[in-house]
């Protein structure tokens, strides 16, 4: 066997970008002020680099205008919309910190996040779908109801103004109620403020500033806030860029989530650092609307999870399609099967869809396939680490570096890893070691060339079509029903979203829980992609000698009772 330790560094020959996000915007919007920069077609809008820029700036002046100042908190609670992105750009061009919270948040799990980021500021939109926005924060904060926008919540201390905006007319966008701030207030507010005041504001940043809060779930099952910097995201993003040889003369269809690393910094900085057109197909992933975008805009690349092209490939209407005009983007968030790959390819046109891998906690990609990667490679592996990162694999047992091929955890080290969790220093230190590595949780191999095989995980962690699901954090709002006496949540095999949560429950004596109920609790408590596909009420659990629940147990009899 090859002694020779499994470590790689490439360090590539582009040098990192020592700016901030508004510094490298203000010279792509300079390069190419007439260029479209978005394309949102279901607000039926187009709007170009320069006209993106003076709308970011006003609202950067209107957020000024409020009081902020760089390090506070501002949060985004929204479907995908050319003012996400304005907020995004907005708060970076002053030093504000971004705060993403997932759109399909139920009532708990938003509260939880106002509080833990500390979050002072929050967009939202008026409602989606059957989620109405408004009313679930103004049940939590009463005092939007009757006061003034001057915001004082006793459940959100810290959060003094909430601003509301309507995609489909932002400027016209009506009062729900009198402590909400309409988007036409904010912008109004900010007219007094002077280009010089701003620039004095942005020439104050440094590129190591905490510039966005990203929720990735914790194993003690609450939710981490990742703080991530300048550094961190644009880079990640120029980087990424680079790779997919994608620039200003190409597009990306983006059915992403914005709040989510992989759509705010792997699709939307990716566009914005080298200024090429981002198209939003729709709010909320659709594959119909997908498809019609990529044809309608000619885009070059289009990113997503496997679910999503899966979702494309098998809508009636594909054949219908032309996307000769697709050459690239990313498969990431879940393994990718051959075939999959195979038809992106072949029937998408898609020839160099490239396969990538990282956490939150690393900005979020590190490694990542190349067009000249063999096919075996691009499916068997997650190719090498980008620019400037540096990656090994170590022994769970000791510590140390693996032989090459030899299976261990992976580690991070470099400019996209995390600057904390916010305000949570036990789970950075348990995360990041002294020596800046940060540990991923994840097993896998190395070659002799550096390419990374993910081949298990440490953690508990789920993943399903992309989303990252931690069973604890189910166990607890599923254990906290008065008639669960236990609970166990794990993962199994699924064709179509990778992997489906499992849950095993036993009632306290007397129960009478039902299926639909515990379901119906759930809802309240979890987004709806965390609720368990199978509930299984069960009298015994496979147990160690010590009394610890042996899940790979229960997975194994749960995949051979649904293989029967």
């Amino acid at each position: 066997m090859n002694s020779k330790p499994s470590y790689f560094h490439r360090g590539g020959e582009t040098s990192l970008l020592g700016q901030t996000i508004p510094q490298r915007f203000g010279e792509v919007v300079s390069r190419y002020p007439e260029q479209q920069a978005v394309v949102s077609l279901p607000q039926n809008q187009s709007i170009t680099y320069q006209q993106f820029s003076e709308k970011i700036d006003a609202v950067a002046k209107g957020l000024l205008a409020f009081e902020f100042k760089p390090g506070d908190r501002i949060g985004i609670w929204s479907t995908n919309n050319i003012e996400w992105l304005i907020v995004q750009m907005a708060t970076a061009r002053i030093g504000v910190i971004l705060v993403n919270i997932n759109p399909a948040n139920r009532p708990p799990e938003l509260a939880y996040a106002l509080k833990r980021s500390e979050v002072q500021g929050l967009f939202l939109i008026p409602a989606f779908r059957s989620s109405d926005y408004v009313e679930i924060l103004a049940e939590q904060a009463p005092e939007l109801k009757s006061h003034s926008p001057a915001l004082k919540s006793a459940t959100f201390p810290q959060l003094n103004r909430v601003i509301v905006y309507d995609p489909q007319n932002s400027l016209e966008t009506k009062r729900p109620y009198p402590g909400f701030t309409l988007w036409q207030e904010l912008i109004e507010a900010g007219r007094h403020i002077t280009n010089a005041d701003l620039e004095a504001i942005a020439a104050s940043l440094d590129f190591d500033d905490p510039i966005n809060i990203q929720y990735t779930s914790g194993t003690t099952g609450s939710p981490k806030p990742v703080v991530l910097s300048h550094h961190n995201i644009l880079n990640n993003a120029y980087f990424t860029a680079q790779e997919m040889s994608f620039g200003s003369s190409d597009s990306l269809c983006v059915p992403l989530p914005f709040y989510h690393c992989f759509g705010m910094v792997l699709a939307n900085l990716v566009c914005f650092s080298v200024g090429a057109k981002l198209v939003i197909p729709s709010e909320h992933f659709d594959p119909l609307l997908t498809l019609q975008a990529i044809e309608k805009e000619e885009c070059s690349a289009l990113h997503g999870v496997p679910t999503m092209f899966i979702a494309q490939l098998e809508h009636p209407s594909f054949g219908n399609f032309k996307l000769e005009s697709l050459r690239t983007g990313i498969m990431a968030g879940a393994p990718c099967p051959a075939e999959l790959m195979k038809r992106v390819i072949d029937e998408m046109h898609c020839e160099n869809i490239l396969i990538g891998y990282g956490q939150t906690e690393a900005s979020p990609l590190t490694h990542l396939t190349t067009a000249d990667d063999s096919f075996e490679r691009r499916i068997h592996t997650v190719g090498k680490n980008l620019p400037h990162q540096e990656v090994k694999i170590i022994s769970t047992e000791t510590g140390k570096i693996q032989p090459i091929g030899e299976i261990g955890e992976i580690c991070f080290r470099g400019h996209h890893v995390m600057l904390e969790y916010y305000k949570d220093k036990e789970a950075t230190d348990s995360t990041l070691d002294q020596k800046g590595w940060l540990h991923s949780g994840d097993l896998g191999t190395m070659d002799k060339d550096g390419y990374v095989r993910i081949t298990g995980r440490l953690k508990e962690m789920v993943i399903r079509g992309g989303e990252n699901i931690y069973p604890a954090e189910i166990e607890e709002v599923i254990f906290n029903h008065p008639e669960v006496e236990q609970v166990a949540v794990f993962g199994i095999p699924d064709a179509y979203f990778g992997e489906e949560l499992v849950a095993w429950v036993r009632l306290k004596q007397g129960g009478q829980l039902n299926e639909q109920a515990l379901r119906e609790h759930c809802l309240d408590h979890l987004a709806h992609f965390k609720i368990p596909k199978t509930i299984q009420f069960v009298d015994t659990f496979p147990m160690t000698v010590t009394g610890k629940l042996q899940k790979f147990k229960m997975r194994e009899l749960t995949i051979s009772q649904n293989n029967k």
